[in-house]
């Protein structure tokens, strides 16, 4: 029988993963005096060597998109290094009828070295949507439990944007916000005829000096990773904190495998297979935070089975894998003739937008429950691979005329993108496939996904806006989708927004939830969820500044408890 090698060690705590929720929980617990061990599935990240953010595309094979445009499938070789939609040795399988993505990081900081940084708060309306229309359910805990902990975290990671008192997109603690580019004046003006709200984007991009990070120098490249930590990611901003303490002990390569408890119900710790031997290890801990990102938190929980736990770990409810949520997308774009009219100039700015539309028909009857919010994008962003493919559909010729149209209509289009809430359904879990291992020897996960009347409505609504702000802009809209089919109007595939949450919701009851208003599973008081499983719904809002306030939250609850021998 192969040898399980054990750490001599009882940590504190072992937090599984290092992204927004685990790195948050990292600096919190270690700052409160805690010894913690991380384990993370990746690699260590080195900004200077890995980041991409001045690289030109003709520096890159295929200028980013790699052979056969394999690497555009993964947002390309410019991004920070960060995982993909499919990793060798690490399938994962979808229901006949579903088509479901999952995009896994599996280096240190996890998504958070490539999202867009868009930071936006949930409303109070948001815990409460239940109440309101009657469908899903309630938060256990309200927007004033968790308020302090976005003040919390806004402080410390810098978010700019404004204070617009609109009831769906509460105001936070903002930097100043960039000014907007000519494209999004544009659109500001159209959504004014229109009525339609406009304001100042929320992204975690400093626009001043904050906790020793320079500013943002407007190269525009946010999602290449950012050597000046201008940005937030885990990796540059709660990390090396938690490191400092000197109670933080960092195993990078680790593919936690199960979460192990004693014959008290309580875990123990943590068995991971580490990936450079193949061989498996544990860890003792007295408790265990996960946040390997929503789903693989549950598949974690579904594996860790034994006979106090057959059904998986903090499964008495059958809940795990259930309320599985990912944000309705849908996009589009429109041909703006005034952008041609516009002087060659730097449009840089963030590698975001700076003007965003939060959702406005909040207080009026809509084919649709809930809402979305609407990024935007145009104007003249860097050339990259397939930039001028609609003018090449369009237009026959080559050489100087060809070269000159394209000159012509760089930088004339708008883009949309809209980004919504689903309300969760029966038909939308993942669990464990029986028939189907890793190369790690763990079971894969297997997703069931189906979008319902009320997200292909939203995306409905979607296309007919868009529509309207570029035809207010004097423009075409040009983007032409299906009206039945899997992406009607075109809804993007679940998981494809990156947003999954929901697979280890809270509640009040444990008969129906895994967690508690801390993220603290009912069954195992010692373990604790706070990536995007503990959501309860999934509004309009990107979630991960709600998974930072969320592990803020726990890790101050866990800190308690810990100093009161209450675990």
């Amino acid at each position: 029988m192969a040898q399980v090698a054990r750490t001599p060690k009882t940590y504190d705590v072992c937090v599984i993963g290092s992204g927004a929720g685990g790195g948050m929980a990292a600096k919190i617990l270690t700052q409160g005096g805690l010894d913690v061990l991380m384990l993370e599935a990746g690699p260590q990240v080195y900004p200077e060597k890995d980041f991409k953010m001045m690289m030109w595309p003709y520096e890159l094979p295929h200028r980013g998109v790699g052979i056969g445009g394999e690497a555009g499938k993964n947002f390309g070789e410019f991004l920070a290094p960060n995982g993909a939609w499919k990793i060798e040795g690490e399938p994962y399988t979808s229901s006949p009828g579903s088509n479901f993505q999952w995009f896994r990081s599996r280096i240190v900081g996890g998504r958070t070295n490539h999202w867009g940084r868009i930071a936006l708060r949930f409303a109070p309306v948001d815990f409460r949507s239940k109440t309101r229309d009657g469908i899903g359910d309630d938060w256990p805990i309200s927007y004033e439990d968790i308020s302090p902990y976005y003040d919390k975290v806004e402080g410390y990671i810098g978010v700019f944007g404004t204070k617009e008192n609109v009831p769906s997109a509460p105001d936070g603690l903002f930097l100043p916000p960039p000014k907007p580019r000519c494209s999004e004046v544009l659109i500001k003006r159209a959504c004014d005829k229109l009525n339609i709200t406009c304001i100042p984007s929320r992204l975690a991009v400093l626009t001043k000096a904050l906790n020793g990070r320079a500013p943002c120098h407007y190269c525009g490249q946010c999602g290449r990773g950012c050597v000046t930590a201008s940005n937030f990611s885990s990796s540059q901003v709660l990390l090396p904190p938690a490191m400092k303490t000197g109670k933080l002990t960092l195993i990078t390569g680790a593919m936690a495998r199960e979460v192990l408890v004693g014959p008290d119900g309580k875990a123990t710790g943590v068995s991971y297979i580490d990936k450079a031997s193949k061989s498996e290890k544990r860890i003792s801990a007295r408790a265990v935070v996960l946040a390997a990102s929503a789903c693989e938190s549950a598949r974690l929980l579904l594996n860790s089975k034994s006979k106090l736990f057959p059904d998986g770990l903090a499964n008495s409810s059958g809940t795990v894998g259930r309320y599985l949520m990912d944000s309705v997308g849908s996009g589009g774009w429109g041909y703006v003739p005034q952008m041609e009219q516009m002087p060659p100039h730097n449009h840089d700015g963030t590698g975001g937008m700076h003007m965003y539309i939060p959702w406005w028909k909040y207080d009026r009857r809509n084919d649709f429950p809930r809402g979305y919010h609407i990024e935007m994008g145009g104007g003249r962003d860097m050339p990259g691979v397939g930039m001028f493919g609609d003018v090449c559909d369009e237009f026959e010729g080559y050489g100087a005329t060809l070269k000159s149209t394209c000159r012509k209509r760089y930088g004339t289009g708008i883009s949309f993108a809209g980004r919504g809430e689903m309300v969760p359904n029966a038909d939308t879990y993942c669990e464990l496939d029986p028939g189907m291992v890793d190369q790690w020897g763990i079971p894969v996960l297997k997703f069931h996904f189906k979008w319902s009347d009320y997200e292909i409505r939203q995306a409905k609504d979607m296309q007919e806006t868009f529509k309207s702000i570029i035809e207010a802009m004097g423009g075409e809209y040009r983007t032409k989708t299906p009206i039945d089919g899997p992406n009607a109007f075109g809804i993007e595939d679940g998981g494809k927004i990156i947003h999954e949450v929901g697979t280890a919701r809270m509640g009040a009851d444990p008969k129906t939830s895994v967690l508690n208003g801390y993220c603290q599973a009912h069954d195992v008081k010692n373990v604790f969820v706070v990536d995007g499983a503990p959501l309860v719904t999934n509004p309009d809002k990107n979630p991960t500044l709600t998974i930072m306030a969320l592990s803020w939250r726990a890790s101050d609850y866990l800190l308690q408890q810990a100093k009161s021998g209450s675990l």
